[in-house]
């Protein structure tokens, strides 16, 4: 149904905001309403791309080494592809992980990934744990989105930053009246051929229409106590990357 609903766009949002985040070897992810893993994987990928591309120059850098150097640059157990990194997948329902956990097994996700049931009005974590606290595609669902982003930052480390992949507000006026009768007229017909299920994406039109513009939850966000809150609007609205720092 994603791929159906955006013509696979929803891919490109995802990968845009692993970018924007820009990860670096050795830090801590807590992905939330994050059950699929789409985030999560992308994440480690992210993280073991960079990993290889340092291995690669660093091997290019010793080529005129002497052996000794060489050496004593390599220890054993040190090049391992992990790095101690870790995304930490956040889900209220048993039911997604369970999804999660097949599609990690499925593409060969051994390590490095964790998962825990828990609602993003009250985390089960301790303070100040993450480096990033990514949602995409879940806030708009959470009853108390105030608490939500309270919570958010709790668990990021002082530094943290906090990343938001959600439906919002088309500006242009012609692309706004396109996309509303594309939402309300074909995404429900498209739940119930391919999903068989109506009432879901009526809701979910229904909801993305009620959601805060992007100023509106940059406020809110701000209100939460993060600093250097900005959004990146992608295609032309439809959807925004949210981010704002735990200072």
């Amino acid at each position: 149904m994603n791929d159906a609903m955006s013509l696979g766009i929803h891919r490109l949002w995802k990968d845009t905001l692993l970018q924007l985040a820009s990860p670096t070897p050795g830090t801590l992810l807590l992905d939330v309403a994050g059950g699929t893993g789409d985030i999560s994987f992308r994440f480690l990928d992210y993280i073991w791309y960079r990993q290889d591309r340092e291995a690669r120059r660093g091997t290019l850098s010793r080529q005129s080494a002497s052996w000794q150097e060489i050496t004593e640059a390599y220890q054993p157990g040190q090049s391992g592809m992990q790095g101690g990194v870790q995304a930490v997948v956040c889900d209220i329902n048993k039911e997604m992980l369970k999804v999660g956990r097949q599609r990690a097994a499925d593409r060969g996700y051994g390590t490095g990934l964790s998962w825990v049931v828990g609602n993003a009005e009250e985390l089960p974590f301790d303070n100040d744990k993450f480096d990033f606290y990514t949602i995409a595609f879940g806030i708009r669902n959470v009853t108390h989105i105030d608490q939500a982003l309270q919570e958010a930052r709790r668990v990021l480390k002082p530094g943290g930053r906090f990343l938001c992949l959600e439906f919002s507000h088309v500006s242009n006026p012609l692309l706004s009246r396109v996309y509303d009768a594309y939402s309300f007229q074909l995404i429900p017909v498209l739940g119930e051929v391919i999903a068989g299920d109506w009432k879901s994406y009526q809701y979910l039109v229904e909801s993305i229409r009620r959601f805060p513009d992007q100023e509106e939850f940059k406020a809110m966000i701000e209100d939460a106590g993060f600093f250097k809150v900005q959004f990146h609007n992608l295609t032309g609205g439809v959807v925004a990357i949210h981010s704002g720092f735990k200072l």
